[in-house]
């Protein structure tokens, strides 16, 4: 089966903290702390996408435009037992004041997988021992804090 394109926020809230979810490893891979989103839909774009991921996994509403354009890409071969292939994450960055995170529309399969998140403050990010994806996440994060939106989506390693 092949590859995937997913759409990923990253959601920041007023104190300068990125919304990451704890996704247990499959097939003896470790757990990871990873930005909400997932899978883009057959003819859904990429901000829809995200809109609609971020909907499901945390509760809030937001308007595929209001996400803007994406920040960050990364891409590449990976198989992760259940399906490889090409993979693509694409990232938003969206602010909020505050949001309390609602599980009540998840879909069966992200319950589990997303039983845990956790708001990171920004400068724990580039010190934190803890396995963190997208790769690249602090400087990237850092920069859009500083109002600093790169001109064309930037690269970050792939980390599969």
């Amino acid at each position: 089966m092949g590859g995937r394109r997913s759409a990923r926020v990253l959601l920041v809230d007023a104190r300068e903290r990125l919304l990451l979810f704890l996704l247990p490893g499959e097939n003896g891979a470790p757990t990871v702390w990873m930005t909400p989103g997932g899978g883009v839909r057959r003819r859904e774009s990429l901000a829809a996408a995200a809109a609609r991921e971020l909907w499901e996994e945390t509760g809030l509403r937001v308007a595929p435009e209001a996400l803007g354009a994406s920040v960050a890409w990364t891409g590449g071969h990976a198989d992760l037992g259940w399906r490889s292939g090409y993979f693509e994450d694409h990232f938003f960055f969206h602010r909020v004041t505050a949001h309390t995170v609602d599980p009540a529309h998840r879909e069966p399969h992200e319950e589990l997988a997303l039983a845990r998140h956790r708001w990171w403050p920004a400068a724990e990010l580039a010190t934190t021992a803890e396995p963190l994806t997208p790769r690249g996440l602090s400087p990237l994060l850092t920069d859009l804090l500083a109002g600093r939106r790169p001109p064309v989506p930037t690269r970050l390693p792939w980390h599969h």
